[in-house]
């Protein structure tokens, strides 16, 4: 027998071995093998079994050295969405494994966690008793025994006592396994049960249940689509079929885990980068053997192992989030509609700001469509005003980071003990340093892009490749001490909000406040908890949350995404603003939204200000289409890397031209002219858009 292993290099080919005698039965696709390569020893995964035909090969191979596990790791299916996936994203099919298994699982040392386990002996033999001893052992009775530590933590003890009881045989101490759970204390929530439907759910709930197609489950926020997908994963569960719950963001884990959590209890597992690499692997085991049947997560919940999968749900599937930035570049919610054909599963897309890709494809009659239009329960919707920042504002100067009626708005809410959200996409203090004489900026030598400055560490930080520098004194390029700090990011405009209101509490949320562990939710919880007034971040917080107190949400800038050089910008722009007024007003006390705008004339801002996606979508889809871009056609990203932007990479043609493009939009968005920028050492790329 033969075996063709997909090595643990991106070397985009599988290698054949031959299979021991002895292994030929346990072998099967999908197992993770060590076998020889070079002079070193691999580890792969079984992608392909055959027999061997006679005569044909007049060369010696190699066997396999041993299966590392004898549990696939991939199913036929599995390895069937990985093959797909690599061909379409012409990525190495190795990329594609390497992102479907957490590499906390495959790595050689990986182990579930074994601990010491103290139980009382049945039957003690009668020894001699101090009255210390007499008290540990009855205390421990009393527990019903315990992990050694616990007990060490509990009684105030040493190990070495603990092992004199076992030594005497009153009790028994053994390793065992002990599971690391990643929610923690979400296992204690109190349970919940099925809310009663409306009518526009239990309609949603009907398309869902009946479809054979993936469904746009297209609901204004607040209108209960969570409540739906629980009900449509229970339906599956009482089928013994499993589910994924997708979303977009690490912070809205937290919460939609602690709804999951409290509705199907120790049958939920959670993936996702945070996680640490002992809760990975074994909240990874507990799915591939069947002990958890609901799995909730980013992008790469997407390859969970599920056994008998039933049904997907793609949550917020118009964000960007969804797309993966380096190989394999695929987007997780065309991966998770992939899945459900290969499974026979259902797939529910879920938004209020559905993607035009998935609005087009509705349209075309390839998905479903059901809609909830009203808000459930007490909620309404809430009302938004548009205010110009470009003139004047009732005596504040253009340029201003908060307008009188914003100001006014939030002071209002603090006198009536109500809480506020403020959005800025933008983190960091100004997101550029410049001089004042000669009018250069301070730029990162590996993208050619100005660096944010950050006052928390006085550092100049690139947020494309991460790259820092403390932030010089004199202009890099004249030598002149006349440095400026320009543009506003969210430590500035807490700063800024700060001396408006000294006495509110505020908590910012960005990549910069949620670096530690379990800072997402930390952050989350105090705010609902009330501990804040004021919680002010970046589109972090635009999507997904619910805060009953939430009565105002301010857009401090509704231009920064619009005048991206992408041809998505008037798109991201509608579902970011409103997605983030949908924070407001989700319970009985009505919401405002104060939408700051330099242009707020500017189509996608106004649809956003009325919550019209239909009549935006419309005039969106018909210039992509006079445009030819998606979803009229495929885009493909050719990047080019060179020390120097004159070659781009391509030997002997100095005159090579980085790429320029026209405006392609009538409002905002698209491609504009790519600004020339001085050559410099460090490596470079550009990326041209094809048809």
């Amino acid at each position: 027998m033969l075996v063709r292993v997909a090595i643990d290099l991106a070397l985009d080919r599988l290698f054949t071995y031959e299979v021991p005698k002895e292994l030929e039965k346990k072998l099967a696709v999908g197992q993770l093998l060590s076998v020889p390569f070079g002079h070193r020893t691999a580890r792969g995964f079984a992608m392909e079994l055959g027999e061997e035909e006679l005569g044909k090969r007049t060369y010696s191979l190699k066997p396999i050295d041993a299966i590392v596990d004898e549990e696939p790791f991939f199913s036929t299916r599995l390895l069937e969405l990985v093959r797909s996936l690599a061909a379409y994203t012409a990525a190495p099919v190795e990329s594609v494994l390497k992102a479907a298994v957490p590499a906390a699982v495959v790595k050689p040392n990986a182990r579930a966690k074994e601990l010491y386990f103290i139980s009382p002996a049945l039957a003690p033999a009668p020894v001699p008793m101090t009255a210390r001893r007499q008290w540990l052992y009855d205390q421990i009775v009393r527990l019903g025994g315990g992990w050694m530590q616990q007990l060490c933590r509990e009684l105030k003890t040493t190990p070495a006592s603990l092992k004199e009881l076992g030594r005497l045989g009153l009790v028994t101490i053994a390793p065992r396994q002990k599971r690391r759970d990643p929610l923690g204390n979400m296992r204690r929530i109190l349970p919940t049960k099925p809310l009663p439907l409306n009518a526009e759910q239990t309609a949603a709930l009907g398309v869902i249940s009946a479809a054979a197609k993936p469904v746009l489950l297209f609901g204004v926020t607040g209108s209960g689509k969570t409540e739906v997908y629980l009900q449509a994963i229970a339906k599956e569960l009482e089928s013994d079929r499993g589910a994924i719950v997708m979303v977009p963001e690490i912070s809205l884990t937290p919460q939609t885990v602690r709804r999951f959590a409290s509705r199907f209890g120790d049958k939920v597992a959670v993936l996702h980068s945070a996680l640490s690499d002992g809760e990975r692997y074994d909240e990874w085991h507990r799915i591939r053997s069947g002990a958890a049947r609901v799995v909730v997560g980013p992008r790469s919940a997407v390859f969970a192992p599920v056994r008998d999968l039933g049904l997907i749900v793609v949550d917020e599937e118009h964000d960007p989030s969804y797309k993966q930035d380096d190989n394999p570049r695929y987007n997780a919610r065309d991966a998770a509609v992939l899945r459900g054909k290969i499974e026979g599963a259902r797939v529910v897309l879920g938004s209020a700001t559905p993607s035009l890709e998935t609005w087009h494809n509705v349209s075309l009659g390839k998905y479903d469509l059901a809609e909830m239009k009203c808000r459930a329960g007490a909620g309404t919707l809430p009302a938004v005003r548009l205010v110009d920042m470009s003139a004047p504002q009732r005596g504040d100067s253009s340029g201003a980071i908060f307008s009188r009626d914003l100001l006014d708005a939030v002071k209002l809410r603090l006198d009536r003990h109500e809480q506020t959200i403020l959005f800025l996409n933008r983190r960091g203090y100004s997101r550029s340093v410049t001089c004042a004489v000669c009018g250069a900026t301070v730029d990162c030598p590996a993208c050619s892009l100005p660096y944010t400055y950050h006052r928390a560490d006085a550092c100049c930080r690139c947020h494309i490749c991460g790259g820092w520098i403390l932030t010089p004194k004199v202009c890099p390029a004249c030598g002149a001490p006349a440095l400026q700090y320009k543009g506003i990011g969210t430590q500035r405009a807490e700063a800024a909000l700060a001396k408006c209101f000294p006495n509110a509490k505020i908590l910012r949320m960005d990549a910069d406040s949620t670096s530690r562990k379990n800072s997402h939710d930390d952050i989350l919880s105090a705010f609902r908890r009330g501990e804040a007034d004021v919680l002010l971040g970046t589109q972090m917080i635009a999507k997904g949350l619910d805060f009953p107190n939430v009565t105002l949400v301010g857009v401090l800038n509704a231009d920064s995404s619009l005048n991206m050089p992408d041809f998505r910008a008037a798109e991201r722009t509608f579902q970011l603003l409103a997605q983030v007024s949908g924070r407001a007003g989700r319970a009985e006390l009505p919401g405002e939204v104060i939408i700051q705008s330099y242009d707020p004339s500017a189509p996608a801002i106004v649809a956003a200000a009325r919550g019209d996606f239909a009549a935006f979508a419309k005039e969106e889809l018909s210039v992509r289409e006079e445009c030819f871009f998606p979803p009229f056609c495929h885009l493909a990203a050719v990047n080019l890397r060179s020390k120097d932007w004159r070659t781009g990479g391509i030997a002997g043609r100095s005159s090579f031209a980085r790429p320029r493009f026209r405006r392609l939009s009538r409002r905002g968005g698209g491609f504009s002219p790519s600004a020339r920028r001085q050559p410099h050492s460090a490596p470079q790329s550009t990326s041209t858009p094809s048809a």
